[in-house]
């Protein structure tokens, strides 16, 4: 099938800033879109203003429908985008329960691992719906909503165990701003969009603390040696991560000033408490419900994670911001490339 040629009937499953964004990107792909969002209030606002509030300036086009009814979203549908928080994909998902063909085609944008299962996306999405894992991709990479929205380019992985499913969605997605790349390494690009939003609180408490160019560097650097650890554990390719989702999603998000991650560690360097900072956020930063889950994860499969560590200690056990960077710094010396298992 052609689908640069097709329309495609999609639904598009949380009105964020992201979910919005794709859900016009789509549209202007010329495909028919539909848009669900959880809160009926913001339903209505959207509705009304065509407009959302968290993408200052860009109109919501009149043919998207903008819904709160979760089965007038998915009917007919042969593509649904989920575009929710990590933490609410599961619920999600058990609504969805009974209402989807096994020939639909789920792309996975949330970046996170569920807490305590350690699942993946992907896996939750098979699991919850017992949906073929060959029609199951994950969309990842370097990709703030608001430079999308006017469309700045960007470029972007679409990852699945089944190539023809990743081409299908590269062919979905691809625009003259929107460049899509393929992979089979779902693994490896699921955890590099994950674990990179640990590095960015990392980053931003750097920022926060008033340190310097150097001191990012190496945070980036080192924080890309704890993703490969724990991607290549999990049987991932190690390549994957000097790729978009790997690399790529690194810079973006430890260098934005868009990156909600960075800005929770910046504020967190500059002396708040982490409750005040995500009780005046109206967006979610995954990076810290991801940092629980990593952090169980280093305790399960002992994968050194040093960075990743610190982090959860300064998170949620009030350490220092300076006295964590000090005992990062004053680690016993080692090799470079150290601690990364081979197959």
């Amino acid at each position: 099938m052609n689908i640069r040629k097709k329309r495609i009937q999609i639904a598009v499953l949380g009105a964020g800033s992201w979910g919005t964004t794709i859900a016009i990107h789509l549209y202007k792909q010329k495909h028919s879109v539909k848009l669900w969002e959880y809160y009926s209030e913001n339903v209505a606002y959207m509705n009304k203003t065509r407009r959302n509030p968290l993408l200052e300036g860009i109109p919501i086009p009149a043919d998207i429908p903008i819904l709160n009814n979760l089965q007038q979203a998915v009917e007919d549908v042969q593509t649904i985008v989920i575009a929710v928080p990590s933490h609410t994909i599961r619920p999600l998902l058990g609504k969805l329960t009974g209402l989807i063909d096994k020939d639909v085609l789920f792309v996975n944008l949330s970046k996170g691992i569920e807490e305590n299962t350690l699942l993946r996306i992907s896996e939750i999405i098979h699991g919850v719906l017992a949906h073929p894992a060959e029609k199951i991709v994950t969309l990842h990479g370097p990709s703030h909503a608001e430079e999308v929205s006017r469309e700045i380019p960007t470029a972007i992985v679409a990852a699945s165990t089944n190539i023809d499913s990743a081409r299908y969605v590269q062919q979905l997605f691809l625009s003259n701003y929107f460049r899509v790349y393929t992979s089979t390494d779902i693994i490896g690009v699921e955890i590099g969009g994950a674990v990179k939003n640990i590095i960015a609180i990392a980053s931003g408490i750097s920022d926060g603390l008033g340190l310097g160019d150097n001191t990012k560097a190496a945070l980036i650097t080192r924080g890309l040696m704890e993703v490969i650890r724990l991607g290549v554990y999990l049987g991932a390719r190690e390549e994957t991560f000097v790729g978009l989702s790997g690399v790529g999603d690194l810079i973006v998000t430890c260098g934005s000033k868009h990156s909600r991650n960075r800005y929770v560690g910046e504020e967190i360097g500059k002396g708040r408490k982490l409750q005040d900072i995500l009780n005046g956020m109206s967006m979610v930063a995954e990076g810290v419900h991801t940092c629980t889950t990593v952090h169980q994860m280093m305790k399960k499969y002992q994968i050194l994670m040093p960075i990743s560590e610190e982090i959860y200690r300064v998170l949620f056990e009030g350490k220092n911001p300076k006295k964590a960077l000090n005992d990062l710094m004053t680690r016993d010396p080692v090799d470079e490339w150290h601690s990364i298992k081979k197959s």
